[in-house]
């Protein structure tokens, strides 16, 4: 029962449809091929040589010249004149440091393992914002915490993979790697 309504709304709606459209334009049935006369061609002769340009037309009255007229004696100049040039900066003395100075000391530090995640965070149990930088023994990296976790006691960061290898320095199979956090 359902399937003939179906049918039957669907006739409807086609018929509609149909009956709503425009009719075609122009005539239903196609013209005849007729042959062309040929009186309507007529000859046209090509010359072989091309024949000089001719001369330029006098110049306009001046009067007449539009306001960025260039004549053949004009010279096209860059507008502006040329740069001044810049300032020589003072030298400034700047106090060397060493390299045990760089880094500011850490509020505290903790060492444990790290581990990879591929969330994009950087993930400890210290609230989001605080500055870590995290040593290993392929180098360092200074990150934001921006996720909290991971749960297990003994591990102490999740890091997002690149991160993870930077700082590992060991095979890409390695799953964790004891590190040190400085905390700021």
């Amino acid at each position: 029962m359902r399937r003939r309504l179906v049918v039957a709304a669907a006739a409807l709606i086609a018929a509609l449809a149909l009956a709503g459209l425009p009719a075609p334009v122009g005539s239903r049935t196609s013209s005849t091929d007729r042959a062309v006369e040929p009186a309507a061609f007529s000859t046209f002769n090509l010359p072989a040589t091309i024949a000089p340009a001719q001369a330029a037309p006098g110049v306009p009255d001046p009067a007449r010249r539009a306001a960025g007229f260039l004549s053949a004696s004009d010279e096209i100049v860059e507008p502006g004149s040329t740069p001044a040039p810049a300032a020589v900066r003072p030298k400034v003395q700047q106090p060397s440091s060493t390299s045990g100075t760089a880094w500011k000391p850490p509020k505290y530090t903790i060492s444990g393992y790290a581990t990879f995640y591929d969330n994009g965070t950087t993930a400890m149990r210290l609230p989001r914002g605080t500055v870590v930088r995290i040593c290993g023994d392929g180098g360092c990296i200074e990150r934001t915490v921006t996720d909290y976790g991971p749960v297990k006691p003994i591990r102490i960061v999740d890091l997002y993979r690149p991160d993870f290898f930077k700082i590992c320095g060991c095979a890409w199979y390695a799953g964790t790697t004891w590190v040190t956090v400085s905390i700021y």
